[in-house]
């Protein structure tokens, strides 16, 4: 599937990682649409979280209560973007504790803790494959920023 994302939902993930990781720490935003359109990213949200240079850990409270608001809403989380602080990959934490472990969820990984221009030079899209393992794939195949 083709995610469209507006450059303002996309600003604002990094406002956010800028602000909450400070150039030293990792940051995650997830971003949503609803069921009906699930291919139109409607809003950015910045989950609740332990964060440090080497990566973050997701408040489980908030989660449980994210997953009832999302409902509530008939809304899902169609990606996870977070930050490293070098070169964007992904790492063996990353591919063990994905938010959504669904055929096709896909990860964004943003360098240089966002501190860069806003967009995704270096950044690094990988998508979960049927037998559960992440494969690389082209960003323009999956994401498209709309004004």
């Amino acid at each position: 599937m083709l995610y469209r994302v507006s450059a303002d939902i996309l600003t604002r993930s990094f406002l956010l990682f800028r602000t909450c990781g400070a150039g030293r720490r990792e940051c995650q935003v997830v971003w949503t649409s609803p069921w009906t359109s699930p291919e139109i990213i409607q809003e950015v949200v910045h989950p609740r979280h332990r964060a440090h240079s080497g990566g973050f850990e997701i408040d489980s409270a908030w989660i449980n209560e994210f997953w009832l608001e999302l409902a509530g809403k008939e809304e899902g989380i169609r990606l996870q973007v977070h930050t490293h602080p070098q070169a964007a990959f992904h790492s063996a934490t990353d591919d063990a504790y994905p938010i959504i472990h669904s055929t096709g969820f896909l990860s964004l990984v943003i360098p240089e803790f966002a501190l860069g221009r806003v967009g995704f030079e270096g950044a690094y899209l990988t998508e979960i494959q049927p037998d559960g393992t992440w494969r690389e794939v082209p960003i323009a195949s999956r994401l498209e920023v709309i004004l």
